[in-house]
Parts: structure tokens; C-alpha cells; sequence
């Protein structure tokens, strides 16, 4: 892809905007990075599956800085207080100062830990995001979420610390397993459902030049997921209201995550099955049509995702989970429903019964 094909788009938060560079070969063109540099120490925060990948051709374009690389073991069971920690103890090591700028170089968990080390470390430095699977190029390295895992839920340790930039390189995409390209295919698939019906059906003509890895497809998919993301992120940069819509399926799916251990399901996955669930509830709740539900069922299993819970997990623990979620507010927890494709809502006055007959019988399927 050309220069002139790279796409940009800005998230709008007054002093705190930055943009969103999206093409092919933006790891190796350092116009991208230096400008959202302040000072001369750099501390890449990446992890051993992706560095020996990328690593080095980062650093290419880091010469003239201080350069410091800290590699976290790879999997979402590791997205926890202790090698959070890790970071820490690098930058205390290494003689950060508070000119210091942490790169995350990795999927979403390193994002979110080194975004979450970033804002603690001499309570704030310096955060550039650069996403190497798609789910954190198309989510979680978007919007200042970060955090880690607890063993009692998911994200329930964190900050919302917004990054100086995120550099979604395209072509890392080309070194992505099939399992990790279907989770963000999850996230991608909630844009159209809570916001963009249009898009929803340009999924549905284009999945399969997704899975296949087409560049320009995967490109329109990036840019119409983060354009979706980064205006809803400026309107509610706090969860505070119109937010919460990209929570579709995610308190169910970190109740899977949780439920069956961190790293069992990636969490694309998870979602996947959850926004089944929101969409069976919203139908059982006469929100969401039949025939909606089953093409939104029918694209995300194409997608290659889960459709059903895991075995052994019952109606009980999924709302004992979701009992601890984030979204859960004066007693009450909040659901994102469907009322039709393209058309997310929260709910909170939910019958709770019709929530557990819905769980009922998705575990007993």
C-alpha cells in the first residue's frame, strides 16, 4: 500500500486528541512515530511471541534514543498484578524520568498492560500504542482502556489513559494465526451490530475475503471499525452513557473468560458467544426480530466463532460472574441489547427471569 493509500483518523478529545495511522509498512516509516516522541528514553513493552517478530524493526527507527525492551510471556493468564509489576520495576531499573515514553508493541494484552504502567509510572508518561493482531488494531488499542485481569474478573484493575498515538500496521496482520484473525473479526462484527447496519451487510458480502486475509478488505474493516470506535470514544471518553455500547456481548464473554480461565477462550472468542446471548435475550425480551438474530448468529459463525458457551458452564455461574461485572450499578446490572441490527441500546430493567431462562438453555445447548 502506498503512502498516499495510508488512512488517519483522529480521536477527538480536545488537548488529548491523537490519531489512529492505518496501512501497510507503517512500522518501518518512522514519520509515524517521532513527532509523538517527547523525550529521548523509549521503553518497548512487547512479549516473546511478538518481538522476535517486530522488535527489531522498531528499533530501526528508534536510533538517536535510549532505547529499553521488556518482554512479558505471551497469553491473557499473564495479564495480571505481578507482571504489570514487571514493567514497573524496568522503568525503575532503567532511570526512566517523566519525559519517558512506553511503546506497547503487541496484541491487546500488552496494550492494556503497558498503557496501564504508563499511567502509573511517575503517575504518567508518555504512551504510544502499536497494535500487532487485528482485535487490538481494530479495539483495544483505541479509546485509553487499559488495565489487567483480577482473579475474580476480568479489567477490574485499571485506568483510562489515552495514548499519543496508534500505528495499526496492516501487514503484521500477515503473521496472525487463523484463531487470532477470528477473534478480532468478533470485535469488527460488534460495529455493525450496536451502530452501522450498512456495515453489517458489508460484512456479510466480504467475510470471506476477511478470513482470506485480503489487504484492501481487511484496510476497510480497520479504518470503518476504529472511525466507529474513535467517535463514540470522543462523545463518552468515560463510560459514562453512549460507551457502553461497545460492551455488546462483553458481559457475558468475560464471564466465559473468567469462568473457564484466562487464556482458555482468547477473548474474541468470547465475545462472540456473548453477543449470541445478547441477541437471543433481546429477542426473548421482543427487542431483536427472529430473522435478525439469525443473520447476526449466522455471520458471526462464519467469522469461525463459538456460538454456544463452554461445556460445563451453567446458568449459576454465568450470573455469579456477572454479578462482579464493571457495568453493574447500584445493584443493577447493565446489559448492551439489540433492538435490531445497527441498533444497540442498554438496558438495565431486564425481567432477570428471562436472562436466566436465556442462559438455561444456551448451556444446556
Amino acid at each position: 500500500m502506498s503512502a498516499s493509500l495510508r488512512h488517519r483518523l483522529d480521536v477527538d478529545l480536545g488537548s488529548r486528541s491523537y490519531p489512529i495511522y492505518i496501512g501497510e509498512g507503517l512500522l518501518d516509516d518512522p514519520a509515524y512515530l517521532h513527532p509523538h516522541i517527547g523525550g529521548r528514553q523509549v521503553m518497548i513493552v512487547s512479549n516473546e511471541t511478538v518481538a522476535p517478530l517486530y522488535l527489531d524493526r522498531l528499533l530501526a527507527n528508534l536510533q538517536g534514543y535510549d532505547c529499553v525492551s521488556h518482554l512479558l510471556p505471551d497469553g491473557e493468564r499473564f495479564k495480571d498484578l505481578a507482571h504489570w509489576q514487571t514493567i514497573l520495576d524496568a522503568l525503575l531499573g532503567a532511570r526512566f524520568d517523566r519525559g519517558s515514553t512506553v511503546i506497547a508493541l503487541g496484541g491487546g494484552v500488552v496494550g492494556d498492560m503497558a498503557g496501564f504502567a504508563a499511567a502509573c509510572y511517575q503517575r504518567g508518561v508518555g504512551f504510544i500504542q502499536v497494535p500487532t493482531t487485528l482485535l487490538s488494531q481494530v479495539d483495544s488499542s483505541v479509546g485509553g482502556k487499559t488495565g489487567v485481569n483480577h482473579p475474580l474478573g476480568k479489567n477490574m484493575i485499571g485506568a483510562f489513559y489515552q495514548p499519543q498515538c496508534v500505528i495499526a500496521d496492516t501487514e503484521v496482520l500477515n503473521t496472525l494465526d487463523d484463531r487470532q484473525l477470528s477473534a478480532g473479526l468478533a470485535e469488527v462484527i460488534k460495529y455493525g451490530l450496536i451502530r452501522d447496519a450498512g456495515f453489517f451487510g458489508w460484512l456479510e458480502h466480504n467475510m470471506s475475503a476477511l478470513l482470506n486475509r485480503d489487504a484492501d478488505a481487511l484496510a476497510y474493516a480497520i479504518s470503518e471499525s476504529c472511525k466507529c470506535k474513535a467517535e463514540i470514544v470522543a462523545a463518552d471518553e468515560h463510560e459514562g452513557g453512549v460507551r457502553a455500547l461497545l460492551n455488546l456481548g462483553h458481559t457475558f464473554g468475560h464471564a466465559i473468560e473468567t469462568g473457564v480461565g484466562y487464556g482458555e477462550w482468547l477473548h474474541g472468542e468470547a465475545v462472540g458467544a456473548g453477543m449470541v446471548l445478547a441477541g437471543d435475550l433481546s429477542r426473548r425480551l421482543g427487542m431483536m426480530s427472529r430473522d435478525a438474530l439469525t443473520s447476526a448468529v449466522a455471520l458471526i459463525e462464519r467469522a469461525r466463532l463459538p456460538i454456544h458457551p463452554p461445556a460445563g458452564m451453567g446458568p449459576e455461574r454465568f450470573l455469579e460472574l456477572m454479578a462482579i461485572d464493571k457495568k453493574v450499578r447500584n445493584g443493577r446490572l447493565n446489559l448492551i441489547l439489540l433492538e435490531d441490527i445497527g441498533r444497540g441500546v442498554i438496558r438495565s430493567d431486564f425481567d432477570p427471569e428471562v436472562l436466566k431462562e436465556c442462559l438455561t438453555t444456551a448451556c444446556r445447548e
